[in-house]
């Protein structure tokens, strides 16, 4: 899987200004190393003819790995390893299975890697590329197409035995099967405090929350909207249609607006979910 030429050609460009991440976009960084303005801690590598360029992502989610820990991992490696830094390339707010044209500084850094001519594309772990073997290794295919390797500064299957390459594939697994486990632990907990009446995430139309704060109770006003909703579209209105009525009727949304058919039709479907969670949830 490649990087689309666009992206590429954009995000030369910016490395080369110096600038960040191709017009536009504020979650990715691009930064020539090494720096002495105070952003993250100077590169202390020492210049020689190896060349590598340093890619980093954190996503909301993770906090384990910042970003200033990761490049104090890199400058630790590229300053024992002899290796200089050209350039450091952060993608902010990335998740680990975000595909790879959706990285603005991914993609960057892999024009750095032509530009600078670079043989080494560096992470502090193989987890900030991906938690997807998949992904991980259309990633590890762009970079050799660009001309490098992936390397990681923790220093697993660094090498190019069959040895270093089963491990590379064991670790990359490894760190899918641990995102299952956290989005199937994520969704287990939302469901239970589905299952009890509570909150999870914004409150769906026809509640509001309870004097705990916590669990939902039915909105009078809200309920007889999404009851005469129901009621038209048992009459075969389509979802445009019901909208284009309750309108006429001067029912509303929260905001005041008019409804979307896709507003109605999400309604619908979550007042009945909810409903039927909040009638079997023990009387409170």
């Amino acid at each position: 899987m490649k990087c689309r030429s666009k992206w590429l050609a954009r995000s030369a460009a910016a490395s080369s200004r110096g600038h960040g991440a191709p017009r536009g976009n504020p979650l990715a960084q691009v930064m020539l190393g090494p720096r002495t303005d105070g952003f993250m801690s100077k590169c202390t590598a020492v210049g020689t003819s190896t060349v590598a360029i340093a890619y980093l992502r954190a996503s909301k989610r993770e906090q384990r790995l910042s970003p200033e820990a990761q490049r104090a991992a890199i400058a630790a490696w590229a300053a024992r390893e002899r290796v200089r830094v050209a350039a450091w390339c952060i993608d902010h707010g990335v998740r680990s299975v975000t595909p790879l044209e959706q990285r603005p500084a991914l993609c960057a850094a892999l024009g750095a890697v032509r530009q600078h001519r670079a043989t080494l594309f560096v992470v502090a772990k193989r987890d900030r590329i991906a938690r997807d073997v998949m992904l991980a290794a259309n990633v590890e295919r762009a970079v050799s197409l660009a001309g490098a390797r992936v390397v990681s500064a923790s220093g697993e299957g660094n090498g190019d035995s069959p040895a270093d390459a089963f491990i590379r594939t064991v670790i990359d697994g490894a760190a899918q099967y641990e995102h299952g486990l956290i989005r199937a632990r994520t969704r287990a907990a939302r469901e239970a405090k589905r299952a009890r009446g509570e909150r999870v995430g914004s409150i769906p139309f026809g509640f509001t929350l309870a004097a705990d704060g916590v669990h939902l109770v039915l909105d009078r006003h809200e309920q007889a909207i999404i009851l005469r909703a129901r009621r038209l579209r048992g009459r075969g209105l389509s979802f445009r249609a019901v909208a284009a009525r309750l309108a006429t009727e001067g029912r509303t949304n929260r905001k005041g607006r008019p409804f979307f058919a896709t507003q109605v039709a999400r309604m619908l479907g979550h007042a009945s979910a909810s409903t039927r969670f909040l009638l079997s949830s023990p009387a409170r």
